[in-house]
C-alpha cells in the first residue's frame, strides 16, 4: 500500500484535475447556450430557403440551375472536413474523421481530397489524404461572410471542373449530448423533381429563371454555413459533456482514494499502539 504523503499528493492531484474540468464544463455550457441560439434560428431560415428553391426550379421547363447542377463522370472528389480547433471534446473529431475515411474507401479508384475546417481534423488527416486547403481560421470568426467565402472557393473549384463531386462531413448538433454525423452533398444539387412545386398566385420580378440562378449561389452559401454552425454547436456540447464525464470520474476517484488514506491511516495508527502496548508489556515483563 502506498504512504500516506503519496496518496495526500494523488488527492491533491486529482482535486486540482477535478477543479480544471468542472470550469471547462461550465465555460462549454455557456458557449453552447449561445451556439445553439445561432443554428436553431438559422435551421428555419435555411429550410425555406431550400424549399423555395426547389419550389421554383419545378415549374420550370428543361434543365436549370447551370454549372452547379453539372453531373459529371466522378473522377476527383472534393470532402469538407468540418471538425474544431480544440480537443477535450470526446469522440466529436474522431467520428468525422473515421467517416472521411470511409467515405474514401467507398471512392475506389477515385481521386479524394480533402477540404479541412478544423486544426484537429488537419493534423490527423494530413497523414494519410491529400489537403488541399486548410480553412480553420474560420472558427475565429465565424460570421456568414467568412462561411459564404469558403462556399464560393468550393463553387469556383467545381464549376471550373477541379473536382466532379463535393461532399460536407460534419457533427449535426442534436443536443448537448447528442451529435449525429452527417455527410451531405454539397455539389453537383440534386436533381429536383417535376411535378413537386406548390401551387400559388406569384407574380415573379424577373423571371423565374433569374430568381432559381441568384438563389442557387445563396443557398450554398446558407448550407455550408449552417454545417459550420451545426457542428459549432455540437462541439460544445460535445466538450460539456465530456468535461461533466470527466468531473465525475475525478470525484469518484478523489472519494477513493480518501477512502484508501483513511484506512492506510488508520492502520498506521493501530500499529503504533501495537507497538506502545508490545513496549509497555516487554517493561512490566
Amino acid at each position: 500500500m502506498a504512504n500516506l504523503k503519496e496518496i495526500r499528493n494523488r488527492i491533491t492531484s486529482v482535486s486540482s484535475t477535478m477543479q480544471i474540468t468542472s470550469a471547462m464544463k461550465m465555460v462549454s455550457a455557456a458557449k453552447l447556450k449561445k451556439a445553439q441560439d445561432a443554428i436553431t434560428a438559422m435551421r428555419p431560415y435555411a429550410e425555406k430557403l431550400t424549399e423555395l428553391l426547389q419550389n421554383l426550379s419545378a415549374t420550370l421547363e428543361g434543365e436549370v440551375g447551370g454549372d452547379y447542377t453539372n453531373q459529371r463522370e466522378v473522377k476527383k472528389v472534393l470532402l469538407v472536413a468540418i471538425t474544431s480547433n480544440r480537443g477535450l471534446c470526446g469522440a466529436f473529431n474522431t467520428n468525422v474523421i473515421k467517416e472521411i475515411k470511409n467515405i474514401t474507401e467507398k471512392y475506389q479508384g477515385v481521386q479524394v481530397d480533402v477540404l479541412a475546417i478544423g486544426k484537429k481534423g488537419n493534423d490527423v488527416l494530413k497523414k494519410t489524404h491529400s489537403i488541399v486547403e486548410n480553412q480553420s481560421a474560420i472558427f475565429d470568426n465565424l460570421t456568414f461572410e467568412n462561411a459564404a467565402n469558403v462556399a464560393s472557393l468550393l463553387t469556383d473549384k467545381f464549376v471550373a471542373g477541379e473536382y466532379d463531386r463535393i461532399e460536407l462531413v460534419y457533427n449535426q448538433f442534436k443536443n448537448a449530448a447528442t451529435q449525429i454525423v452527417k455527410a451531405e452533398q454539397f455539389l453537383p444539387l440534386a436533381p429536383i423533381e417535376k411535378g413537386t412545386a406548390v401551387a400559388g398566385d406569384y407574380i415573379f420580378e424577373p423571371s423565374k429563371e433569374e430568381i432559381v440562378m441568384t438563389l442557387i449561389p445563396k443557398s450554398l452559401k446558407t448550407q455550408l454555413y449552417k454545417a459550420i454552425r451545426d457542428s459549432f454547436a455540437a462541439e460544445h456540447g460535445a466538450r460539456m459533456t465530456a468535461m461533466h464525464k470527466a468531473t465525475d470520474n475525478a470525484t469518484e476517484l478523489r472519494n477513493q482514494l480518501k477512502l484508501t488514506y483513511n484506512k492506510a491511516r488508520q492502520a498506521a495508527i493501530t500499529g503504533e499502539i501495537l507497538e506502545i502496548v508490545g513496549g509497555a508489556e516487554a517493561l512490566n515483563g
